[in-house]
């Protein structure tokens, strides 16, 4: 009995873990424009009002295809605004946040997902 329990709890960590992936959560905004073994690349759109579920990202770069305004809160309720002008680039280690649009004009970016970890310090 603990071993069917014990699976069934790890199978729901996995299925909650895969449920954080962007494309899964929100695939209505994202679309992988290209993938391999080292890199994701995202194009995110969206439009003034909207609001993503909460995903992950790991280790990223955002590149902004045109001007938007949106908050971002993190899983400890942290609420940051960001604002971009096209052309705007931005790193960010990885996190996990529910986006919205804020502003009057919609989102339009590609995002670069690391795959690797980050060098150890």
């Amino acid at each position: 009995m603990v071993k069917v329990v014990l699976l069934a709890g790890l199978l729901l960590a996995a299925t909650a873990v895969r449920a954080q992936d962007p494309i899964a959560t929100d695939g209505d905004k994202y679309k992988v424009i290209f993938e391999n073994d080292r890199v994701r690349v995202l194009e995110y759109r969206d439009k003034p009002g909207e609001r993503t579920r909460q995903h992950r990202h790991p280790a990223f770069v955002l590149y902004a295809l045109g001007p938007f305004k949106r908050t971002l809160t993190l899983t400890d309720g942290t609420v940051l605004t960001r604002e971009f002008k096209a052309g705007d680039v931005l790193w960010s280690d990885a996190q996990t946040h529910i986006g919205s649009n804020i502003g009057d004009t919609p989102t339009d970016v590609i995002m670069v997902e690391l795959k690797e970890e980050p060098p150890k310090k």
